[in-house]
């Protein structure tokens, strides 16, 4: 399938699939998206009603590494911990990866070579980006995830489900539920109706919210106490 590094609205860049009609990350900017839709819609609140500085985050979809990236520099601003787990079936090219422009986008150009080390680190080994941030990224299907009780949040940032909508399903969520530790958080830039459904349906408390720019609303699903 072909694939074009295109400019966002807020000059980052992502990956665009013309055959899909579809990117990675929103064309009205991808920095902008992932800081509001995981950052403060997920991780900053989960840090708002637990008093912890220790996180555990799951990725779906971990993609261009723009959200495992945000995630370090919030680590590294605000002394916490984070064990970081990334799951991708099918990994961005290293020629790609020099294409992408989160640090200077992101107005974190001095921190590059640790963006560069997010992806360089071997997949399948739990990796040190700093002594705040660890990382282990997987290569694998999302169907075949089988953690219990192990996040604290997960970012569902996989491609949407007019283009892939088996990953949207309600056996999809249940994964996503057993891998959550009670009062667990999701959140996902897609506000769907058949999503929302999808995630009641497993268990999930679900709300909408504001989304970023360009995009009206999102999805935040906490999970039960048991």
């Amino acid at each position: 399938m072909e694939r074009k590094i295109i400019k966002t609205g807020d000059g980052s860049v992502t990956i665009h699939l013309p055959e899909w009609d579809e990117q990675y990350h929103s064309k009205h900017g991808a920095v902008q998206e992932a800081r509001h839709v995981f950052l403060k819609m997920g991780l900053h609140y989960f840090l708002e009603f637990n008093q912890t500085l220790n996180v555990s985050i799951l990725e779906i979809g971990f993609g261009t590494g723009l959200n495992a990236f945000l995630s370090f520099l919030e680590a590294e601003k605000s002394d916490l911990k984070v064990n970081y787990t990334g799951v991708e079936a099918y990994p961005v090219s290293s020629e790609e990866v020099l294409q992408l422009n989160y640090p200077e986008a992101s107005e974190a150009g001095d921190k590059t070579t640790y963006f560069k080390k997010i992806h360089d680190i071997p997949w399948e080994k739990a990796g040190e980006i700093s002594p705040s941030f660890k990382l282990t990224k997987q290569q694998k299907k999302f169907d075949e995830i089988i953690d219990d009780n192990l996040y604290d949040i997960i970012y569902f940032d996989a491609f949407g489900a007019r283009v892939q909508p088996e990953l949207w399903t309600e056996e999809i969520f249940a994964i996503m539920y057993r891998a959550l530790k009670d009062n667990g958080v999701l959140v996902t830039y897609a506000a769907k109706g058949s999503v929302r459904r999808a995630m009641l349906a497993t268990g999930f408390l679900v709300e909408k919210l504001p989304g970023p720019p360009g995009k009206r609303e999102m999805l935040r699903a906490v999970k039960k106490m048991s």
